[in-house]
């Protein structure tokens, strides 16, 4: 008997990046041993395709499969079994399936069943033909617009790409989309067509289930939870932003100055967000508030909290944004991490970066004219005198560079002022040149000025603090240092004894 096992944490392998579509041809393995996905151009189309490559079955274990299955619905509950992890939930299906085929008198070989097991595993355990996309490290989105038509994905590195995946029947789609809200714990029908819910793993879930809401039947949208977050060096190496970029918003955290990270959706705010976390002090207590959760923080002094939506009618039970965050300023919070900003929880946010409580926020806007105009309007309302508070405002935005879409922060923006009227007199040290694809910045700062009065440094000390962080950061890029645990470890080693990490690197002598 083959022992069965299925590796479903695979490394994350290095992908070119090529500027010539054309010549991407890269295959990785998402589910071991038995999942592998292809990427590569296709001529034909004249795109990139993204196939997954999953045992292939003959029709008699087709046949096999189905009477296995089958028996299977009537029986399996994976609900019971107390040890959930993914070694005992294998063991459930390898048990319970050999038992069924002894029931049912079947003769399977070892080799049938090694490849009937993957299908057993992915419909009864996983989330069905999606399950390698939800494997793969790389995807952000999984996007299928009705049946009969490829599911697409959002790729880090080759962005938007279909796949070989395509739900051909309407009611299979439909018992697939059923599936989904009970794994997110919601109810989804034709009395309430739309769903809005996480699965377990924090992935963001959005769900139709008729034709007459989306004419091609039912459809989903997931965006994937990523337990490994993007590190500073990662999002330098992918050309996102500069060092010296980096290295002003450490300074600006370890200083406890208000940041918004604002853009379009899917500009990157949350990566950014993630990344910047990674420079918050060791020992501060940090809490944050979110819809869904996406935040990952590699720190032990951290409480996440969650939204919760109402149960039933009335909102019983329901745990808001705002009520979260008037909850947090009383559990003494070092820094408080909001996921987005968008309604009657900004007055909290803002009176909270008031009283001195350093916060850091995302919020959809394009520009700072466009935020201030969000944050003065309904459903926020807030006045200039809070608006104000703001130390920093980054723009996360998408662009295409050589034909390729990528992820840029456009520029920094420092708030000097914003008058009764509501117009924001600004200071932007940093911009990106979208002709030239390059980063340009300039020497003076109106918060490295705020934070020279207020912890009596010159600005001689924070320009030289901020040139060590940049080269370091440059260092670590150069040496292939990307690993969240040694990004934490270097950036807690450096607030303890920055000069001995600095020698370490070679950055002083």
């Amino acid at each position: 008997m083959q022992e069965i096992k299925i590796k479903l944490v695979s490394s994350i392998p290095p992908l070119p990046t090529l500027k010539d579509k054309t010549q991407v041809d890269v295959r990785y393995v998402v589910l071991a041993p038995y999942v592998s996905v292809h990427i590569y151009w296709n001529p034909v189309e004249r795109e990139l395709c993204y196939e997954v490559e999953e045992p292939i079955l003959n029709q008699n274990q087709k046949d096999l499969l189905k009477k296995i299955g089958d028996a299977l619905v009537e029986m399996i509950n994976i609900n019971i079994i107390v040890d959930n992890t993914p070694e005992a939930l294998v063991n459930y299906i390898n048990k319970t399936a050999r038992d069924l085929i002894d029931q049912l008198g079947l003769v399977v070989s070892e080799d049938d069943f090694y490849k009937i097991f993957y299908y057993l595993y992915r419909d009864f355990v996983g989330l069905n033909e999606i399950e390698p996309l939800m494997r793969d490290y790389f995807i952000e989105d999984v996007e299928c617009n009705g049946a009969n038509t490829p599911i697409y994905i959002v790729h880090r590195v080759y962005k938007n790409i279909k796949t070989n995946i395509i739900f051909k029947e309407v009611d299979r789609l439909t018992s697939f989309v059923e599936k989904i809200s009970q794994r997110c714990g919601k109810y989804i029908s034709y009395a309430t067509p739309i769903m809005d819910g996480s699965l377990p793993d924090g992935s963001r879930v959005n769900a139709t289930y008729t034709a007459e809401i989306s004419s091609r039947g039912p459809t989903f949208t997931i965006r994937k939870f990523t337990k490994v977050p993007w590190t500073p060096t990662q999002l330098i190496n992918f050309s996102t932003l500069s060092p010296e970029m980096l290295a002003y918003l450490w300074i600006l955290i370890q200083y406890k100055n208000n940041i918004l990270i604002a853009g379009g959706t899917a500009s990157g705010k949350t990566t950014l967000l993630n990344a910047i976390a990674f420079f918050i002090p060791p020992e501060s207590r940090v809490v944050s508030i979110e819809d869904t959760r996406e935040l990952s923080l590699f720190r032990e002094n951290w409480l996440p909290s969650v939204a919760r939506s109402s149960v039933g009618i009335g909102n019983v039970g329901e745990v808001s944004l705002f009520n979260l965050l008037k909850s947090s300023f009383r559990q003494n919070p070092d820094y408080v991490i909001v996921g987005e900003v968008r309604g009657e929880e900004a007055s909290v946010l803002f009176q909270g970066m008031a009283s001195g409580h350093s916060s850091i926020s995302t919020i959809h806007a394009d520009s700072v004219d466009t935020l201030i105009k969000r944050l003065e309007t309904p459903p926020i309302n807030l006045s200039p005198t809070l608006i104000n508070t703001i130390d920093c405002v980054t723009i996360m935005t998408h662009a295409v560079i050589g034909k390729q879409e990528t992820r840029k922060l456009r520029e920094i923006v420092e708030i000097v002022n914003v008058n009764p009227d509501g117009v924001a007199i600004t200071n932007t040290p940093f911009v990106w040149n979208s002709r030239e694809n390059k980063f340009y910045f300039k020497k003076s700062s109106h918060v490295f000025e705020k934070i020279s009065k207020r912890y009596g440094f010159t600005i001689e000390e924070l320009e030289k603090e901020f040139r060590n962080r940049t080269l370091l950061l440059n260092e670590l890029v150069k040496r292939k240092i990307s690993n969240y645990k040694e990004i934490q470890e270097i950036v807690n080693h450096y607030y303890k004894n920055s000069e001995s990490v600095l020698k370490a690197f070679g950055v002083i002598q």
